[in-house]
């Protein structure tokens, strides 16, 4: 029967209430899982080096006995082993349901917070003394489950997804010393924001709140394992409640500038994958996981440099101060890649940090809240030569630069620093922008 047939049919309506648990772990859990596939069939506990194979059609033949449907032609592939992504090997109409997990499947912060109950919340509590933490609750649910089941080793009814899992990242908080020597500032603080995060929760479940055996508690790479699996595959959902989702099978779609699949949960929290456009038979099945005019938040998160970027941030974190007086974000500030155009905001944030201490600055100031753009184009015409020369100067500095992180980054032996070779694709990326924009720079006087 066909996946669109049985969507058609009311079968994940019916699916739905018939999803009981198939096998008991011994451990309390608000969420059970169905199926015929036992635990059972499976030695061993995951491997976690970070040279492991990943044994992903395991997973999948556990993921469709335990409910999850997937369209005719959507399949799992690879190049090396290590890095696995959905494609199609057929034809798939836009609107055509492409994946469906049920919601006794999906693991959910919100169900880990019942799961876990007062020891979470004694944990919680002191992460909730730092606002910036406080925030990222939902993720170190997920952390919390992630080793709760790898500690069940084979009688963890997710084992088999969990064997599935990448165990090398390439993202901020797996990052080394020797790595964030070779960054640029931007970069370099959003994953320091990572780490940091990573620290907290770690020095938090070191303290015992939570029932992770001490061998867990001692081992540094394991804990940033399950924050990096967490951090990398949740959704988050808003309704009923925010949350993080990890949908298991479905959390094999990769980022692409221009999605073709979109990820969304009803009101029952089951997943749903659905296509956005005409796929052609061969093409990878992608989802959106980021704002793709600034790739560098999602290098910091995910570990990955896509080529497609259409902008970067202009990278002044230096006028950050003058960029949040003017309600500007960093994604209003940007350099394109192709063709080093400078957007008019960048303009803004470089004459206002001139004018910032000038009393003749409060108007451009004013007109800058207010959107009055005839009177920002008069500031900008009279103070231009200024304005131009400390753009210049800010490229050519970013410039000198990354020459100099590229050339200690390609100092390093892969083998022992795997991650230099998408940190070099990063400082290329910012390399050969910042030089059109240099030639538009130099072509205005």
């Amino acid at each position: 029967m066909k996946f669109s047939t049985l969507l058609a049919s009311g079968f994940f309506a019916a699916a739905v209430s018939a999803f009981q648990p198939a096998f008991n772990t011994g451990v309390a859990h608000t969420r059970g899982l169905a199926g015929p596939l036992s635990v059972a069939t499976f030695t061993g506990t995951v491997d976690i080096q970070e040279t492991a194979q990943r044994d992903v059609y395991t997973m999948q033949d556990w993921a469709r006995n335990c409910g999850v449907q997937t369209a005719e032609g959507f399949e799992l592939t690879t190049n090396d082993g290590y890095d696995w992504s959905a494609m199609t090997n057929q034809y798939i109409p836009a609107g055509t349901p492409i994946l469906y997990v049920p919601q006794g499947l999906v693991i959910s912060s919100s169900d880990v917070e019942g799961e876990f109950g007062g020891n979470l919340l004694a944990a919680e509590n002191m992460l909730s003394q730092n606002d910036e933490t406080a925030k990222r609750l939902p993720l170190f649910r997920l952390m919390v489950k992630i080793l709760s089941e790898y500690e069940q080793g084979q009688q963890s009814p997710y084992f088999p997804w969990l064997n599935s899992l990448p165990r090398l990242f390439y993202n901020g908080v797996a990052m080394t010393d020797a790595c964030f020597d070779c960054l640029p500032p931007y970069a370099a603080a959003l994953s320091m924001q990572e780490r940091n995060t990573f620290s907290r929760f770690l020095n938090v479940l070191k303290k015992g709140y939570l029932p992770l055996s001490q061998e867990t508690l001692e081992n540094d790479d394991l804990m940033r394992w399950a924050y990096n699996v967490g951090l990398t595959r949740f959704t988050e959902v808003w309704q009923p409640v925010r949350a993080k989702n990890i949908a298991p099978l479905a959390d094999m779609f990769n980022h692409a500038t221009d999605a073709n699949v979109a990820l969304t949960y009803d009101e029952y929290g089951n997943c749903m994958a659905t296509a956005l456009q005409d796929i052609a038979p061969g093409s990878p099945l992608t989802i959106s996981l980021g704002d793709p005019s600034n790739p560098t938040p999602l290098f910091a998160k995910y570990g990955f440099l896509y080529n497609d970027s259409p902008t970067i941030f202009c990278k002044a974190v230096q006028l950050e101060n003058q960029i949040k007086a003017l309600g500007y974000d960093f994604k209003d500030l940007l350099f394109f890649t192709q063709t080093g155009e400078i957007s008019p905001k960048v303009w803004d944030i470089f004459l206002y940090s001139l004018l910032e201490q000038d009393p003749n600055g409060e108007g451009f100031f004013a007109a800058c809240k207010s959107n009055d753009e005839a009177t920002k184009q008069a500031y900008h015409g009279q103070y231009f030569p200024y304005t131009l020369d400390a753009v210049k100067a800010h490229v050519g500095n970013i410039l000198q630069d990354i020459d100099v992180l590229t050339n200690k980054a390609n100092s390093y032996d892969v083998r022992t620093h795997p991650r230099v070779p998408v940190i070099v694709a990063h400082n290329e990326l910012v390399k050969s922008t910042f030089m059109l924009v240099q030639q538009q720079l130099n072509a205005m006087g």
